[in-house]
């Protein structure tokens, strides 16, 4: 059995970077970005209006007032998409409409509301005074011409497609999603929906990978549920080692009787680098490698295959993505937290800010077949090993659900 920390340097000195490709922005939400995304214009690209009103220049309105207003020549209309080409003058004006390119000549815009209002007249009282700039965006204010954008590593949600799609990307360079295939070993499991026999339970365990591992940006390879015949198992691994980047299992790498999965990957060329860590839940975990192909056997309790896949395979999978991935947090305990003697401890919890502090509980449920612990929990909290519980008020570690919010 081998530390908490020794399993994490184990598999990071095993991960590596999976090749990029080009995606359609439209189908581009959820990958990783595989470059920086590299401004290739200036942001406005040209002076704009920010508002409805009339383009002038700031020293014919310098006496203009309520009482006693400035009388300005229309001489045209600028609109977005439609600039006007005409120089202004003295004593001239254009309409000019919200993100239209401002016309030359123009130092500021007037508000409509500070003047008599749009018309089809020739004129324009003018009510207020303007400063030079006013009411103007300066071209490259927001973003010059060759910034970042957003840097390598970044997931796309909404925020990046609109910046990407603001900036002209039809397409951009992501990396590829990485193919995993997740198996569960069990001739006790059955799949919801169906009867229970004697001594049969659910299947829960593939459904939650299944959904994490979409969660987290990879593909679903191979998929199934196995009774506990070496055979079947053998024959479902040699084709997953063969189509998969990463493969994991739920169940079957204990010292049962009927845990043939450690012994299946080892005939089939697996290299192991460990079979059993220091945490709980999830002693019997088994890692291995077969040239670029990362094998995880969880145990198959759901708390703990639950627990395993968010704190060793999430990771995994972001760094083979080349994801950037965020530091830890930490937060101060409202209740106590078992603590093991030898052992790192896992447990659900709640987290959330309180008087500018993150403050967080476990779940009073502690047994790893207890998966209705989860339920409520928008987190993971970490603790090593240690003489009696932390206490209220002691800071412990704290792993967020991704899809959850503090």
């Amino acid at each position: 059995m081998i530390s908490y920390q020794k399993a994490k340097t184990i598999i990071n000195k095993h991960l590596f970077f999976l090749n990029k490709e080009n995606v359609d922005l439209i189908n581009s939400p959820g990958r990783i970005l595989g470059e920086d995304v590299v401004a290739p214009f200036p942001s406005p690209i040209f002076n704009n209006s920010a508002m409805d009103g009339f383009a002038v220049r700031a020293t014919d309105t310098k006496h203009a007032t309520e009482e006693e207003p400035i009388e300005l020549k229309i001489i045209d209309i600028s609109s977005a998409g439609s600039p006007s080409e005409i120089i202004i003058g003295k004593g001239e004006c254009i309409q000019c409409m919200t993100g239209a390119k401002i016309p030359k000549g123009a130092d500021a815009i007037i508000m409509v509301e500070d003047t008599s209002g749009f018309s089809n007249n020739g004129s324009v009282k003018v009510k207020n005074s303007a400063s030079c700039g006013a009411h103007i965006r300066k071209r490259g204010e927001e973003i010059s011409e060759g910034d970042i954008l957003i840097k390598k590593g970044t997931r796309i949600t909404a925020n990046e497609l609109g910046t990407c799609a603001t900036f002209g990307y039809g397409a951009i360079i992501v990396s590829k999603k990485p193919k995993v295939s997740i198996f569960g070993t069990g001739d006790e499991l059955v799949e919801p929906g169906k009867k229970l026999g004697k001594g049969q339970i659910y299947n829960s365990n593939l459904y939650v990978f299944t959904d994490l591992v979409e969660k987290a940006g990879a593909l679903i390879q191979m998929k199934e549920v196995i009774k506990d015949d070496k055979e079947s198992l053998k024959s479902f691994l040699s084709q997953a080692l063969e189509e998969s980047d990463i493969i994991i299992s739920s169940g079957g790498v204990s010292m049962g009787r009927y845990d043939y999965v450690r012994d299946v990957f080892i005939e089939l060329g697996v290299k192991e680098h460990f079979w059993k860590v220091a945490q709980k839940p999830g002693k019997p975990m088994f890692f291995g490698t077969k040239e670029h192909k990362l094998i995880f056997g969880l145990p198959g309790n759901p708390v703990s295959s639950y627990i395993g896949f968010m704190e060793w395979i999430w990771p995994v999978i972001q760094s083979l993505m080349g994801e950037n991935i965020e530091k830890p947090l930490y937060g101060k305990l409202e209740e106590s937290f078992p603590r093991e003697k030898t052992k790192y401890r896992f447990l659900f919890g709640q987290a959330g800010y309180k008087n500018g502090e993150i403050i967080c509980r476990p779940t009073s449920r502690l047994g790893s077949h207890m998966l209705t612990s989860s339920l409520g929990a928008n987190c993971i909290l970490g603790s090593d090993s240690g003489d009696g519980p932390l206490k209220p008020g002691d800071l412990i570690k704290i792993n967020l659900l991704p899809w959850k919010n503090l």
